[in-house]
């Protein structure tokens, strides 16, 4: 079943917008790889996992984008009009791909910038990584009926909405668990690091609220504007959900660091712990 992008026609301002923002969604990635990396040494070796995940979250959402910005261009030819389907077909299979991997590191950053341990880790680790991969993949069955009824006359758009629902489900599980372990967490640390945390858990509600929006883009609006919107919408949510993200969970980090006496030496650019 095709997805909306490849039933419609698009101006050459449409085509150019949607071009602009994946370029953008992968200059932003290839940025974050460079900032975590480069940052990782100013926190503490037992939180510094958190920052080689966020690397792993760029390097994977770059080639994602990467793949979305080539599969547009190739997929479109000009008709000296409009940008029509050309001979190749546009795919969001790649963003399902790419979230396979970025929910569970994602997630697990949360863990590991806590500090937990032991079942205190891998209880919530091995919901999140479940229930966040069922959500990922049922959105991604449905995403294949996104056309259906709204184009094609005699066919049902049930099961896009069948599956839509299943998935939202499992996403409300993750909304629900995510503040709890956040909560848990924040006894442990200070009062700085837990309001950052707390602002951590604002900002993954609202952006993966943002992927609800998208993927609902074709019965909002099935048009090459909607199609516009959504591109805008995935690439908005997924800058804040990973890049940001990263960094204030890699603030978070600095700030326990800082609090258990290490201290990042000028010359050396290496942590040391300061005596007490």
């Amino acid at each position: 079943m095709e997805t909306m992008e490849n039933l419609l026609e698009y101006t050459s301002v449409q085509w150019v917008v949607v071009t602009a923002v994946l370029t953008f969604g992968v200059a932003a990635m290839a940025a974050g790889l460079v900032y975590f990396l480069s940052t990782r040494d100013r926190i503490a070796s037992h939180y510094r996992l958190s920052s080689t995940l966020s690397a792993v979250v760029m390097v994977s959402a770059f080639l994602e984008l990467g793949l979305l910005l080539v599969n547009w261009r190739t997929a479109f030819e000009f008709n000296g009009a409009m940008w029509v389907s050309g001979s190749s077909t546009f795919t969001n299979a790649f963003r399902y791909m790419n979230w396979s991997i970025d929910v569970p590191v994602l997630l697990t950053q949360i863990l590991v910038v806590f500090g937990f341990t032991g079942k205190q880790f891998t209880d919530p680790w091995v919901k999140f990584v479940i229930a966040g991969l069922l959500m990922i993949w049922t959105g991604f069955i449905g995403q294949f009926y996104e056309s259906a009824g709204i184009v094609y006359e005699g066919i049902s758009i049930a099961p896009f909405w069948i599956w839509g629902i299943i998935s939202t489900l499992f996403f409300f599980y993750i909304l629900y668990l995510v503040p709890k372990v956040i909560s848990r967490g924040n006894r442990n640390l200070s009062e700085d690091a837990a309001g950052m945390m707390n602002s951590v858990r604002n900002l993954l509600i609202v952006s993966w609220w943002l992927y609800v929006v998208a993927y609902l883009m074709p019965v909002i609006s099935f048009t090459a504007w909607g199609v516009v919107a959504r591109t805008i919408i995935y690439t908005v949510a997924d800058v804040t959900s990973k890049v940001i993200y990263g960094v204030m969970l890699g603030r978070v980090a600095r700030l326990r660091s800082e609090a258990e006496g290490y201290i990042q030496d000028p010359l050396q650019g290496q942590l040391h712990t300061v005596e007490r």
